[in-house]
């Protein structure tokens, strides 16, 4: 009596397969959505817009952490570790080592704010130019590629407390 359950159990769910089969193979090539289905076509649906506001990423966490206050930028000039590559620009202020920035495309911007700063070395690939501050005074420096030059204090005769603001760069 067992083996004819089992037999029964067999023959039915073979049954049950080949129709499935039978229904999928005819069935389901249909080109006509369900009646109850909304379609939209893709060209309608303009895509959302990206807006660039030149804020540097990352600035609350990288102040936090380094304790360098990093503005807005075109992406141009990035912070990078001093000890990935050479040919990156240097900033050197007192108390703290050395700060530097990766500089790729053809030119670059970048505003923050680093105070105490007495030296600056350029990139490999380019020139730069760094604003700086000294109370309500502001001052430009010339960095010429892959050399360093003195900026901030130790380019003042008084030898003030400069804050460097701003960094830009060209080929």
């Amino acid at each position: 009596m067992k083996a004819r359950i089992t037999v029964m159990r067999t023959v039915g769910a073979a049954v049950m397969a080949g129709a499935l089969a039978w229904g999928v193979v005819t069935g389901a090539q249909t080109d006509t959505p369900p009646q109850d289905a909304s379609v939209e076509a893709v060209a309608d649906a303009a895509p959302g817009y990206a807006v660039e506001d030149y804020n540097y990423p990352q600035a609350d966490k990288i102040l936090a952490e380094k304790n360098i206050v990093l503005k807005r930028g075109d992406g141009h000039i990035v912070l990078a570790d001093c000890a990935s590559e050479t040919g990156l620009l240097e900033v050197w202020a007192r108390s703290r080592d050395k700060i530097c920035f990766k500089v790729t495309g053809n030119s670059g911007w970048l505003t923050l704010e680093i105070p105490s700063v007495y030296g600056v070395k350029g990139s490999a690939d380019q020139t730069a130019q760094v604003d700086m501050t000294v109370g309500s005074e502001e001052k430009s420096f010339d960095v010429a590629k892959n050399s360093f030059a003195a900026v901030g204090e130790s380019a003042d005769e008084q030898g003030r407390d400069y804050m460097l603001v701003e960094i830009r760069t060209a080929k």
